[in-house]
């Protein structure tokens, strides 16, 4: 069975840091590209970052350019996204979710075209506030 779990979510304070972890079973993430999403009450699902894993394709939404990064551990068979300078406007549920890399030379499709992804996390939910 092909699983996604996500973790590291939780109560931050404007300007704090977290880091979400997806780890995945049954699979290899190194034959498949990963993307971040988050959906906010009342908001539709946006992309947040996607990473390829053939190419070095890598994909931030503006809303959180220079703030997050995404990171790949083959070896740990996990993908990270790195949060910092978090605002109240990064509250959301944060999903991970994978898809079949069949060389994608740019990933930010799979983050902006609403691609149906092949597998998917139950979420981690991200609360910023004072």
């Amino acid at each position: 069975q092909l699983k996604l779990v996500e973790s590291g979510g939780g109560l931050v304070q404007p300007g704090g840091s977290l880091r979400l972890s997806c780890a995945a079973s049954g699979f290899s993430l190194d034959e498949y590209a990963i993307g971040w999403f988050r959906r906010a009450p009342e908001k539709e699902r946006e992309g947040v970052s996607c990473i390829a894993s053939r190419s070095n394709s890598t994909y931030y939404a503006d809303s959180v350019k220079g703030r997050f990064t995404v990171l790949r551990d083959n070896a740990k068979n996990t993908v990270y996204l790195e949060m910092n300078g978090l605002k109240p406007g990064d509250a959301a549920v944060y999903y991970c979710a994978a898809d079949t890399d069949w060389g994608l030379i740019d990933v930010k499709p799979m983050c902006t075209d609403g691609w149906l992804l092949e597998v998917w996390g139950e979420g981690t939910l991200v609360t910023v506030s004072s």
